[in-house]
């Protein structure tokens, strides 16, 4: 665990600020704090290369369209593995406490990656279950035991009003300590915008109150608990899922205990984004907090700050598409890259009694 320390000198305060550290580096005053990050990541179809008759995985099999055989598939752990490595890293060299992923086969290619040599020492915990999606990926957790305590996780699965053929991907909560502080985490992926936005929002909308149905449950048991509520909603910050039945909001001012912070829908007002399509960016992964993470009472862990990973080695170095995600196929070919999606993390903080 790495811990940071306000002190009287120049470099330290130096060091504070580059993890935006916003204290007053007085003569005498010492206060030491730790940090943690949580993170999201669409990892873009992590698949074994094993045929599995229940679900359409033909595609990423040695004699599929995408020819996905077992050096393709070590060289997509690899880079993954770089960026879990990298992520959060600046702020705390354990990298990311709590990682939600989405786009995943099963829980072998999870163990897999949690056991690449960048960042098997963090000895990274596979949440996972398996879901109705047809195309077989799901959502799932890593978790750094030595931050967080496990105690217990849930799936939702989604029913659309009307549309009882509608199958997705269910929605998956996590729940167990912090370092001692009493944490929930739901990781999602909402239904795609194929076919068109309008026509697929119902969707999204059915997943967002599904979501908000159990954060509001959570509230309801327990006053003031501490809620993330992450993914890839294939949906921006300002989409009605989002703001209306999300019930999130960009400002701190004025936000109600019912509603959900969304550091990233300032990225999004800058024009930042975590993919893009058709010459045209969209922030869809995000990751909001309810507001009892906005405290002034560093006692407790307290957002600091969030950030969209898009560092150079992730973003596509050439042609058309430069300075796109850098991602494994496009256009049908394979290009070897990480994902079509940027990471997303928020960094916490709390003050250490010394």
């Amino acid at each position: 665990m790495r811990f940071f320390r306000t002190a009287g000198s120049f470099v330290l305060c130096v060091v504070l600020l580059a993890v935006a550290v916003h204290f007053a580096c007085a003569q005498n005053d010492k206060r030491s704090f730790i940090g943690v990050g949580v993170g999201f990541y669409n990892v873009e179809n992590l698949f074994d290369t094993i045929n599995n008759p229940n679900i359409r995985d033909d595609d990423f099999t040695p004699e599929g369209s995408n020819r996905w055989n077992t050096e393709r598939y070590l060289e997509k752990l690899d880079n993954l593995a770089e960026v879990l490595d990298k992520l959060g890293s600046d702020f705390n060299p354990d990298g990311l406490a709590v990682i939600g992923l989405a786009e995943v086969e099963n829980t072998d290619v999870l163990e897999d990656l949690a056991a690449h040599e960048r960042i098997r020492d963090r000895n990274y915990q596979v949440v996972f279950e398996q879901g109705p999606d047809r195309r077989g990926i799901h959502v799932a957790f890593f978790y750094n035991p030595d931050y967080f305590e496990y105690i217990s996780h849930k799936n939702y699965p989604t029913v659309v009003p009307d549309r009882p053929d509608f199958v997705t991907r269910d929605q998956l909560l996590l729940t167990g300590n912090l370092l001692g502080e009493r944490m929930h985490f739901i990781v999602a992926h909402w239904p795609s915008r194929v076919g068109g936005e309008a026509r697929s929002r119902p969707g999204r909308i059915a997943k967002a109150d599904i979501a908000r149905n159990a954060i509001d449950s959570i509230l309801e048991a327990e006053p003031g608990a501490r809620v993330f509520m992450m993914g890839d909603f294939n949906d921006n910050p300002t989409d009605i899922s989002i703001r209306k039945h999300l019930r999130s909001r960009g400002k701190k001012e004025g936000i109600q205990e019912d509603e959900l912070y969304n550091p990233f829908e300032s990225f999004y007002r800058r024009g930042v984004g975590t993919n893009a399509w058709r010459d045209a960016w969209s922030l869809f992964d995000q990751v909001l907090f309810t507001p009892a993470l906005l405290s002034d009472d560093y006692s407790d862990f307290t957002y600091l700050r969030a950030e969209v990973f898009n560092r150079p080695f992730l973003r596509q170095p050439s042609g058309r598409f430069q300075g796109y995600p850098y991602r494994s196929f496009g256009g049908g070919v394979y290009l070897g890259g990480y994902s079509d999606h940027f990471p997303v993390a928020v960094y916490l903080i709390r003050e250490v009694n010394n």
